[in-house]
């Protein structure tokens, strides 16, 4: 069982603050790319369980089943209202509905599912931050429900409102309470770690395979005076706690951003030691609108790369977004109208022999955009202004295809055909409740037109009846020949990847 206490582990110090242009340092060894998209063989169905957190407490299992046999491109269409072909229709059923936190869920985190064995089913964990300061910890089954349980819970889904499809191995495993304030961010780097930031300012370092914690990575805490104006913290004391934070994919480095501060944190992961901070120019804070009078703090951060896997990293203010490459240096912003908020970010691979890369950003106005970052796509600054912005590819959603609530979380899950084909789906979920699932083709993501293009297919809506704070989503594996469903089982995890410890 997970253990249920507080520890308190050595953290880092205060960073020096040093050259913003200095090179950060990475591994340099190329590896052969793998390609992180599901494979499809192109027969039967594919099924998608979604997580749902929401103001309300609750936290939502969705499962959403389409029909594609063989995977087909989207249709080449204006929107979602103006469909011309029949389209294959998603079918969604509930597996889970806990009221999980005392407080709103703040945060969601999947692991990758575990290693798979002949015989066993595999399992994905999945971990849920709160504003109680609590973080719970659930076992998912990777497998959609088998057609006996399916058939078992016939009699149920007909006298309930909506489908009911349970899985008994969907369970809650446990509660850890490493943080002594709100949970504002969760990550499984991989199968054996997880990193949580919460509002005390820390980051913990959690194994899995005992739920233990092995590190705590302290950020300063902002000085009250120079405090920016319209902030919320109590009299005399300074906003403060992790906005969020990032983990290069080699898992030896990471960036964070707090609340408070106009910089980026710079933490080595091998050693626990504290690395550097880089602080944001003026200069590029006035240009995304984070002026004299704004917080200027950045509130989401996410490593990724651009054509041809060069790496970078994109941070994400109020409302608009800036990239920066491996020197530290601005490279591109993204937004040319900052008039609608930014609320979440994703690299999105469209060609993996390729290494195609956009950066998908969802707003309030109830968009998901997709922009290509790579340099040869990079445009003209603003008049009065210095940086390049980047190339918008495409639109999903939005006004033209009947939406116009905010995004405030959504999931990109790629899907490969036997012949390279490569689909996406996407699921969007929004502070009315409604959790929407798209399919696009990854080719319409490629930047050659040169004006924007509405893209994407609205296979189905579904009600949470919730207000949506955050939202993850994996497709689920084909069962096993031979793997029971047995209500208890459970393998130790193995800990295969000590860069954390």
């Amino acid at each position: 069982m997970v253990k249920r206490k507080r520890e308190a582990a050595a953290g880092a110090d205060h960073a020096e603050t040093t050259n913003s242009t200095k090179k950060v340092k990475a591994p340099t060894k190329k590896t052969p790319h793998s390609s992180n998209a599901f494979q499809y063989s192109g027969s039967g169905s594919l099924t998608i369980q979604i997580v749902a957190g929401s103001y309300d407490r609750v936290l939502h299992g969705i499962t959403a089943t389409v029909k594609l046999s063989p995977l087909q491109p989207s249709a080449k269409t204006k929107g979602a209202k103006d469909n011309a072909g029949a389209p294959p229709k998603a079918e969604f059923a509930d597996t889970f509905l806990f009221n999980a936190h005392n407080s709103a869920i703040r945060c969601l985190a999947l692991s990758p599912p575990s290693a798979p064995a002949p015989g066993q089913s595999q399992k994905v964990l999945l971990a849920t931050g709160s504003t109680d300061e609590r973080i719970n910890i659930y076992n998912l089954s990777a497998h959609p429900p088998s057609t006996r349980v399916a058939d078992e819970q016939k009699l149920l889904s007909s006298v309930a409102p909506r489908p009911i499809l349970e899985n008994p191995k969907n369970r809650e495993l446990g509660t850890l309470l490493h943080h002594s304030s709100n949970i504002t961010r969760l990550v499984f780097p991989n199968r054996s770690k997880l990193l949580s930031a919460a509002e005390d300012s820390t980051i913990a370092v959690t194994r899995a395979r005992d739920w233990t914690l092995l590190h705590t990575f302290k950020c300063p805490i902002p000085k009250v005076q120079g405090r920016p104006s319209g902030d919320t913290a109590a009299k005399g004391t300074a906003p403060s706690g992790v906005n969020d934070f990032a983990v290069h994919p080699s898992n030896k480095i990471m960036i964070s951003v707090s609340k408070g501060e106009r910089c980026m944190r710079l933490w080595n992961l091998t050693t626990g030691k504290k690395s550097r901070v880089l602080n944001f120019d003026k200069a590029v804070l006035a240009e995304i609108g984070e002026g004299r009078h704004s917080t200027g703090e950045a509130r989401r951060i996410l490593w990724g790369s651009s054509r041809g896997g060069e790496d970078e990293f994109a941070v994400g203010f109020d409302r608009d977004v800036l990239v920066f490459g491996m020197d530290c240096v601005p490279k591109c912003r993204l937004m040319r109208d900052t008039r609608t908020k930014v609320h979440e970010l994703s690299y999105v691979e469209t060609d993996g022999e390729k290494e195609e890369t956009v950066l998908a950003v969802s707003t309030e106005d109830g968009r998901v955009l997709f922009f290509s970052t790579a340099k040869e796509d990079l445009g003209e600054p603003a008049e009065g202004l210095t940086l390049p912005v980047a190339k918008l590819v495409a639109q999903l959603g939005g006004k033209e295809a009947g939406i116009t609530g905010r995004i405030k979380d959504f999931t990109v899950l790629p899907v490969e055909a036997e012949d390279g084909k490569r689909m996406l789906f996407i699921v969007t979920g929004s502070s009315d409740g409604q959790v929407r699932l798209w399919q696009l083709d990854a080719s319409d993501l490629r930047g050659t037109d040169k004006e924007a293009k509405q893209v994407g297919q609205l296979l189905g809506t579904y009600g949470t009846q919730n207000r949506i704070t955050c939202l993850e989503a994996f497709v689920m594996i084909p069962r096993p020949q031979g793997a029971e469903e047995s209500e208890y089982e459970f393998e130790t995890e193995s800990s295969e990847d000590s860069d954390d410890e």
